[in-house]
């Protein structure tokens, strides 16, 4: 098992550590100044995506990138740094076309699509034209167990016809966001489908954004932080597209869901990773020149303790990240195990960051508070991260029940470890 990154990984590190010092980071105030102003995006941003993709640094996070698409081949470990170094700021990933929720959904088109699929929306999405989003949870029901939802979709002539309700739908107000994946419960018209197992009733469907019936509802504030890009309410009435925009079979939508999560998991915890290491940046160098009661920040035990504690976390979750990449990226990992690692980098990755940044803002003080820094807004993503992709019971239901299937497997090896008395009376003999 090595977790080391490749001669081409590490040439990408640094031109990217360049790239975001040039050029993004003497763009992050205008860019909150613009987006506060209403204008979404700011028009530089434009301006830097076709820089990035003249460096070199454009779709760095697809391991089967064709020859013919554009972007630079890179395997889940070796891409997991460059997401670390894009989370620092967290509108940078979109310079690169690095950002959620479209690599996933460029994911789910490049393994499902069909070759008209590709032309109309894969293509574009590569080429950082457009932008999409994936609809999937619901309000009325608990999400956290996808067989439970409701939006529907039928056929009907030669369309398939929608009707249902989505909401937190991360990037459906992007001015540029043309697509949406709409996972739907397939309409019960056959006793086939009436039988058919709880993960098999699901169908995932491609819809225009402009399509007749998509009505976005609102852009829901998390934790009272606005989000540009959105994380939207969505009606769909009576949505109509053509029996060509269903990605994969009738039937697959859990399955194809299911197939995105993976290498999206280890990217956001990556972006994650990096936002903790700039907290942690941050409080040290406050904890260096602030001064209280005589002592600066740094002389004081318990805020020691909290940077270390800090170090040792972030260090200790990267890790994990990098196995659970690595383990992505064999083509022999058994599929169970990987599971669990993905679910636990993600219940780790949320945990962290609210642990850490929540230590960054004590020791800021109030203007941990404020906008002046990022805290507060990598502190609001964190809690976010604790329910969004799934909540981390779901998560960690995910984990046991691999180690009570790996018990189950081994019954009875540990029965040596116990000295009860009956063992004591039948030593075993040595030959």
């Amino acid at each position: 098992m090595d977790f080391s990154t490749s001669p081409q990984s590490l040439a990408l590190q640094r031109k990217l550590r360049d790239f975001m010092r040039q050029y993004i980071l003497p763009y992050n105030a205008a860019w909150h100044q613009s987006v506060q102003a209403g204008v979404y995006p700011p028009a530089f941003v434009q301006d830097l995506k076709a820089l990035a993709q003249d460096e070199g640094l454009w779709n760095l996070f697809l391991p089967q990138l064709r020859d013919d698409e554009p972007g630079t081949r890179l395997s889940n470990l070796d891409y997991a740094p460059l997401a670390e170094i894009m989370g620092r700021i967290p509108w940078a990933a979109e310079v690169f076309n690095c950002h959620a929720p479209d690599t996933g959904n460029m994911e789910l088109l490049h393994r499902f699509a069909t070759p008209g699929q590709r032309t109309r929306w894969l293509a574009p999405l590569l080429r950082g034209d457009i932008h999409s989003a994936f609809a999937m949870s619901e309000p009325d029901v608990a999400s956290s167990d996808p067989t439970n939802l409701q939006t529907e979709v039928r056929s009907e002539n030669e369309q398939w016809v929608i009707h249902g309700r989505k909401w937190f739908i991360t990037g459906a107000a992007h001015p540029d966001c043309k697509l949406l994946i709409v996972m739907c419960r397939n309409a019960v018209q056959t006793d086939a489908a009436a039988t058919a197992e709880t993960h098999h009733q699901h169908s995932l469907i491609l819809v225009p954004m402009d399509t007749p019936g998509v009505q976005v509802v609102r852009n829901i504030a998390v934790v009272h932080h606005h989000a540009p890009e959105g994380h939207c309410e969505i009606v769909f009435k009576d949505v109509r597209v053509p029996k060509d925009h269903i990605l994969g079979a009738w039937g697959e939508g859990f399955k194809l869901a299911q197939a995105r999560l993976g290498p999206g998991r280890v990217h956001h915890c990556m972006r994650t990773i990096g936002q903790c290491e700039l907290a942690l940046q941050l409080a040290t160098e406050r904890a260096l020149e602030r001064q209280a009661f005589g002592k600066h920040l740094a002389d004081y035990a318990n805020v020691q303790e909290w940077i270390a504690q800090s170090r040792i976390e972030i260090d200790q979750a990267r890790l994990l990240v990098l196995q659970t990449a690595w383990l992505l990226d064999q083509p022999d990992s058994d599929p169970s195990f990987v599971r669990a690692r993905v679910a636990a980098i993600k219940v780790v990755a949320a945990r962290l960051q609210t642990t850490v940044v929540d230590r960054a803002m004590q020791i800021f003080g109030a203007m941990g508070l404020s906008p002046d820094t990022p805290l507060a807004y990598f502190w609001t993503w964190g809690r976010a991260l604790h329910l969004m992709d799934g909540p981390d019971e779901v998560h960690l239901r995910t984990v046991a029940r691999h180690e009570m299937n790996q018990a189950r497997d081994q019954w009875g090896e540990t029965a040596l470890y116990f000295t009860t008395p009956e063992q004591m009376q039948k030593p075993p003999r040595i030959h």
